[in-house]
């Protein structure tokens, strides 16, 4: 068995190491301070200045002692910052590297969504008015940026362009076009219903289309036109003939 003496012996030289390696810590570190602090990224939203001013708090220490997971946590406090990567480089050097977040649509009144559907929500969100607005239930950001993408995929088919899709707690859905057009859709069935008016737009022709104010896509089996008042009149029965000579 291992003497008290021994083992005395042992535990005195570990805290001696220990009290010889942090002493050495603080004379390397009054040797050895962070000199730069070196920021990498595209910066188009954000001042690539004021970020740096921003985190010179938490690198005011030397070499050693800088926290990189509180200025990693520090530097994602700024909504603009998607992701951050923090690492030492030695010898008096801390290189920051930011990926800023990409706006995609507006969320409500005062959020963003990127491109994969994430909120962020900067102080600057309302000089965005000329991305499409989305408004929906929270938790739904993702789903509703997916539908919304394909709704304009279909539209742009037939050289029309989404501004607006808002879905209220019951997930009904109220469509604003680029072009003034109003298109409002139930609960259920709306990517069908919505399908059977593009159809419809092949019938009517661009004159038609722009003379129409409001589409109710509510019916089971048909949908309602409400036209502009200067609309002339349509007649129909030329609008369907070329269609039952087919």
């Amino acid at each position: 068995m291992m003497s008290k003496a021994i083992l005395f012996t042992m535990v005195l030289i570990i805290v001696l190491i220990a009290n010889f390696w942090s002493d050495t810590k603080r004379l390397i570190a009054d040797f050895v301070p962070i000199r730069y602090v070196r920021i990498d990224g595209v910066f188009q939203y954000i001042s690539k200045e004021a970020l740096q001013k921003s985190l010179l708090p938490y690198v005011s220490t030397d070499f050693f002692s800088v926290d990189v997971q509180e200025l990693d946590k520090a530097a994602l406090q700024h909504p603009w910052i998607k992701s951050v990567s923090v690492k030492r480089v030695w010898p008096d050097a801390i290189d920051i590297k930011v990926t800023e977040q990409l706006p995609a649509v507006r969320w409500g009144d005062k959020g963003l969504l990127n491109l994969s559907g994430g909120l962020f929500t900067p102080e600057n969100a309302a000089e965005f008015k000329q991305l499409p607005l989305i408004q929906g239930p929270k938790g739904y950001e993702t789903r509703l940026l997916e539908i919304m993408k394909g709704l304009e995929k279909d539209l742009a088919a037939h050289a029309l362009h989404l501004v607006e899709f808002k879905v209220n707690e019951r997930r009904a859905w109220d469509i604003l076009l680029q072009n003034g057009i109003e298109i409002k859709l139930g609960r259920n069935g709306q990517l069908k219903n919505f399908q059977r008016f593009l159809k419809t737009l092949d019938l009517l022709g661009q004159d038609k289309v722009a003379a129409i104010a409001k589409v109710d896509l509510r019916y089971p089996n048909g949908f309602s036109i409400t036209w502009k008042a200067d609309a002339p009149v349509i007649d129909w029965k030329q609008v369907v003939a070329p269609q039952q000579q087919i």
